[in-house]
């Protein structure tokens, strides 16, 4: 029986408590949380719990999630594409995403998965939702990426891009192999829906074989929705409505569903979006690099739409992303008086919602009987910390502290911000190989 307490730490347990537990304890079990409260409360309670984790001050957090991954992109890192630079979001699919997917192996999908969840560990981010492409080696690809989610001991939802880009409707066969094993499995660790890459890459008849293998196993679609202005011009031309219209007309959407981006959408498609309880996923920083705009998310969670908050394969540090989202809408807006409620709930609300309709534990809070999934951040607060000045604190200070120790499922994976499962020189150094191999390919 795997059985400790953690004492000494400032427990900000999220969810439903609206507290701050100064000399907080959690008592863990296997791999739940059985009871939390003050430290010398818990220490009476269960004198038999001789294992104590001391959090010696440091703040205790639920694991955070990444509700828009690419663990792929692991690969392009250090990377220059050949040619002339990419002037535009197409040319940035075209001469860089669409050749490092296509060239990447069996083994690359492994560690350029195995890499970024590494550092999900150091950055206490406990489960992630990513998006798969490997055309080249797709049969097996969400398999080798499970593998090395288990290998980590974080928590993820996986999926294939379905695309018509190379055939039509390749991945489906994949995403519906994957599917099967998941709802075999009932893994607590995996979770998976129907990946489809964009509307600009699929036909309606691959849209409607899709449609029915996500009603078959009762799952949601995870889909880019127009990221760039192509998306949206490619759907006018071919079915005279806007993506989000011809989704929806298709039945792509729903409250289990993800649309990745939503930047390059009217008044109309928002409203879509409410009536049907389909998420947005905003990507802050890749849609910066991109250079694809400023999605309206404000104005949507004014609306009522829920939305995630996502790396797009850029991190896997969510307190940074949320803080870039602070900022740039507020520069957006020209209005300082904004997002200083709306970003932290993208990441600390919005993203439990979103997996909690995908896995069968309940993720995003400390609570009796929840999964005990928590990071301790090595943070020292230079003022009063309480439940009203916490978003303060995680806005300004927090994305600059560093992770001590983070826990999935009650497995230390990390302490004193050592890995204690994983050899990271190991992996580097091979995924250091690959990637040079990779990139020859390519050019």
């Amino acid at each position: 029986m795997n059985e400790y307490l953690i004492t000494n730490g400032t427990l900000i347990p999220l969810g439903s408590s609206q507290e701050v537990i100064q000399k907080g304890a959690l008592y863990i079990k296997d791999d739940k949380i059985e009871d939390l409260g003050k430290t010398s409360d818990l220490v009476q309670k269960y004198p038999q719990v001789t294992k104590h984790l001391d959090a010696n001050k440091k703040v205790i957090l639920p694991g955070l999630i990444c509700a828009h991954h690419h663990l792929y992109s692991t690969m392009a890192r250090g990377f220059s594409p050949p040619g002339s630079p990419a002037s535009n979001f197409q040319e940035i699919l075209e001469k860089l995403w669409w050749k490092l997917d296509y060239a990447l192996s069996e083994e690359d999908v492994y560690y350029s998965a195995i890499i970024p969840m590494i550092e999900c560990i150091r950055n206490g981010t406990t489960t992630i939702v990513d998006h798969h492409a490997s055309p080249n080696c797709c049969d097996g690809s969400l398999d080798k990426i499970a593998e090395a989610t288990l290998d980590s001991g974080i928590r993820a939802s996986l999926c294939y891009e379905v695309t018509d880009r190379h055939k039509p409707g390749q991945g489906i066969i994949e995403s519906e192999r994957f599917l099967k094993r998941v709802s075999e499995e009932k893994s607590p660790f995996l979770a998976s829906c129907l990946g489809i890459h964009a509307s600009f890459t699929v036909s309606d008849e691959t849209l409607l074989r899709c449609r029915e293998i996500a009603e078959k196993y009762q799952v949601g679609y995870h889909i880019h929705v127009a990221e760039g202005p192509g998306d949206v011009a490619d759907s006018l031309s071919k079915y005279k409505v806007r993506p989000v219209e011809r989704l929806v007309n298709r039945g792509i959407c729903g409250e289990k569903t993800l649309f990745a981006h939503c930047i390059h959408i009217d008044e109309k498609e928002m409203d879509l979006l409410l009536q049907t309880k389909t998420t947005v996923l905003h990507n802050p920083e890749s849609n910066m690099n991109n250079a694809v705009g400023v999605a309206q998310i404000l104005k949507m969670m004014e609306k009522g739409i829920r939305v995630g908050l996502g790396t797009d394969g850029m991190s896997s540090h969510m307190p940074a992303q949320m803080r870039v989202a602070y900022l740039l809408h507020r520069l957006e807006n020209k209005d300082p008086r904004v997002a200083f409620l709306e970003a932290p709930k993208m990441l600390l609300e919005n993203n439990p919602s979103i997996v909690n309709q995908q896995f069968p534990v309940k993720l995003g809070a400390l609570e009796p009987g929840g999964p005990a999934d928590l990071a301790i951040w090595d943070y020292c607060p230079a003022t009063n910390l309480d439940f009203n000045s916490f978003l303060g604190h995680f806005i300004f200070a927090m994305p600059q502290a560093t992770v001590d120790t983070t826990i999935v499922g009650g497995k230390i994976l990390m302490q004193n911000k050592k890995l204690l499962s994983l050899d990271e020189e190991r992996l580097c150094a091979r995924s250091r190989e690959l990637a040079t191999e990779l990139h020859r390919r390519i050019t």
